[in-house]
């Protein structure tokens, strides 16, 4: 059975993964005090729809940086993420969870033409084990 509430879980999620507001973690924290036999399913819909927005975030650094090179940064957030990118790589992005630096991690690991499926791989499981803390803690 299929439950509206994995829609609303997974479009917070996309939503609340690029620059617009998505508020996942109170959605999803209702959704698991509400539906706790879900946990799993809701779980999964939070996670691939953050998955998700952190790569279109990264397609969006990754088209920024056809107009835009990367040499050409003003904001100290950006080329903080830039820098960090540079060093570590795809791997940074595990850290794409994190309030405030998440969302210009996966635009600068774009902008620097990072590899899609490993910069995905490391946006997904940051994700992931950031709602598993959140459900642990939860349930």
């Amino acid at each position: 059975m299929f439950h509206s509430i994995y829609w609303l879980v997974f479009i917070s999620g996309l939503l609340s993964s690029t620059i617009l507001p998505g508020n996942s973690e109170a959605i999803f924290s209702i959704a698991l005090i509400d539906t706790p036999e879900l946990a799993i399913q809701l779980l999964l819909a939070v996670a691939v729809g953050n998955t998700i927005g952190g790569m279109i975030s990264w397609g969006m650094g990754r088209l920024v940086a056809i107009r835009y090179p990367a040499e050409q940064l003003t904001k100290p957030a950006h080329a903080r993420a830039l820098k960090t990118i540079q060093r570590w790589g795809s791997p940074a992005l595990l850290l794409s969870w994190v309030p405030f630096i998440g969302d210009p991690l996966c635009i600068a690991a774009g902008w620097l033409k990072t590899t899609p499926a490993m910069s995905f791989l490391y946006i997904a499981i940051g994700k992931m084990l950031r709602y598993t803390m959140l459900m642990w803690l939860i349930l």
